[in-house]
Order: structure tokens, then C-alpha cells, then sequence
């Protein structure tokens, strides 16, 4: 596991990749923050490492990234962790348009191609 606090090559994402799921990378977004772990079988791994880190629960969004797929297809918002009744995200996804977009913004500040 790894957070990111500056920028994650896009061969190391890659490389994680296939070295877990062959095609995917969980990762969890820390939308005040602006930092991403990645690199754990669990979304819940990585939300315990932001945690562990000084994150805070609300803050935390579960997402896959998909290296070798493009646009709207490289990231996929679907996690445990999404699930949150109390702040009005009902699914696994997140649900919220405009979070969608915050993740997907710092996911391009933390992952160059």
C-alpha cells in the first residue's frame, strides 16, 4: 500500500495492476487533502492507511482505476466504502456528480500518463 502525496508514474500504476488484480488498482481518494492510497485487495485497507494518516472518514471515496482503459472508463467510483446513509450516498457509488468530479481531478493532479 501507498499513499500518494505528490504524483504516481503511470508505469508504477501499471506494475500494481498486474501484480494484484491484472487489470484494476483500488485505491481510496481523500478529497480534502487531495491524496490517494493505492495498492491494497481492500478499499478498507487503504481507507485505515488514510486513517492511520490523519484523514478523515468523510472525506474518504473508494474508487478502481483501469490503467489501460481511457476517459470515462479509467476510473470506476465503486467501493464498500462508498456506502454512507448519513452524508446521503446511498450505493457503492459515489453518487454525488460534483464529488465525482473532485476525485477524478485529483486523481489527474496525482496520476501522469
Amino acid at each position: 500500500m501507498k499513499i500518494v502525496t505528490e504524483i504516481l508514474a503511470f508505469g508504477e500504476l501499471k506494475q500494481m495492476a498486474v501484480a494484484t488484480f491484472g487489470n484494476m488498482v483500488k485505491a481510496a481518494v481523500d478529497v480534502e487533502n487531495e491524496i490517494i492510497a493505492v495498492d491494497a485487495e481492500l478499499h478498507s485497507d487503504l481507507e485505515a492507511l488514510l486513517l492511520e494518516h490523519g484523514s478523515k472518514q468523510k472525506n474518504l471515496w473508494g474508487i478502481n482505476v483501469y490503467p489501460e482503459l481511457q476517459g470515462d472508463e479509467f476510473i470506476e467510483f465503486d467501493s464498500m466504502i462508498n456506502m454512507r446513509p448519513s452524508q446521503g450516498n446511498r450505493s457503492r457509488c459515489v453518487e454525488n456528480e460534483e464529488m465525482r468530479k473532485k476525485i477524478t481531478e485529483i486523481v489527474s493532479k496525482r496520476i501522469k500518463r
